[in-house]
């Protein structure tokens, strides 16, 4: 199993927006929440692998998903069955992905198959989206995806909080925040997205239509939780919800993305706080 320098290693490496919330968390809560990012985050750099083809993605991902369904325990985790999946895209696949065993084991272990099931889940969503080319073609669709991706993970953490502190998040704004960051994203990402082949916006949308599809979602979060008490998830989400309204800003403003100065002074601010 990793240890924690390693666990915090790797997720400063993968995301530098998610580490500093995660790792002001107390220590049992911190390592559940940096457990799921990074599984998750193993899993998201297959679907967005540069040369894998859709097929081969689905390969791997579905073959994540049905090993961890088939785990029990962390004493009796299918760590050699792993390598193997991994065995033909050992030297294509990132470290984060390679070693998604050990985060999986990472997590405490009663909440460990909890993020067994949700990575599992996620890995088998996106196999599928891998094969039909990541096609949207309406709003639905865009939901779906959303959901997929990042509504999901909205779900997750409603879990572990409520697991660890009893601290009740409603789940229909949990998926909100999801979406509403993924769709930060897709506006961020437009240019590159659109030069491997992928268009996440719906037929016919605009960028002024997925403006007001990020909005509302983050806006819907937000008018949300402004009724919670200010507990560690609070904490937690306030550094990547201050991007994504940064990121939507800038865009608006005709830049590419969020200056690193703008990061900076946002994350800034929270350190100091």
């Amino acid at each position: 199993m990793a240890s924690y320098s390693e666990a915090m290693q790797m997720l400063e490496l993968t995301s530098r927006t998610f580490y500093l919330p995660i790792v002001k968390l107390p220590a049992g809560l911190r390592d559940a929440v940096a457990a799921g990012y990074l599984c998750l985050r193993a899993i998201d750099e297959i679907e967005d692998h540069p040369t894998l083809d859709g097929q081969a993605k689905a390969v791997l991902l579905h073959g994540i998903s049905r090993l961890l369904q088939a785990q029990t325990s962390v004493e009796t985790f299918a760590h050699a069955e792993f390598a193997q999946l991994f065995s033909e895209h050992r030297d294509e696949l990132p470290e984060v992905t390679l070693r998604i065993g050990e985060w999986a084991c990472y997590a405490p272990t009663f909440i460990a198959p909890r993020v067994w099931e949700a990575t599992a889940t996620m890995s088998d969503r996106m196999a599928q989206w891998a094969v039909d080319n990541w096609r949207v073609d309406n709003q639905s669709d865009l939901d779906r995806y959303t959901y997929s991706v990042a509504g999901a993970v909205g779900l997750l953490l409603c879990d572990i909080w409520a697991w660890f502190e009893k601290v009740q998040i409603h789940r229909t704004h949990a998926i909100q925040f999801g979406r509403g960051l993924q769709t930060v994203n897709i506006l961020r990402n437009r240019v590159e997205d659109l030069a491997r082949g992928v268009d996440y916006f719906p037929d016919g949308w605009s960028f002024e239509q997925m403006f007001t599809y990020a909005r509302e979602n983050l806006d819907g979060f937000s008018s949300y939780a402004k009724t919670l008490p200010r507990t560690t998830f609070m904490h937690f989400v306030e550094i990547p919800r201050s991007l994504a309204y940064a990121t939507l800003e800038a865009l608006e403003r005709g830049e590419e993305k969020l200056s690193r100065q703008a990061v900076l002074n946002i994350v800034g601010a929270f350190e100091q706080g």
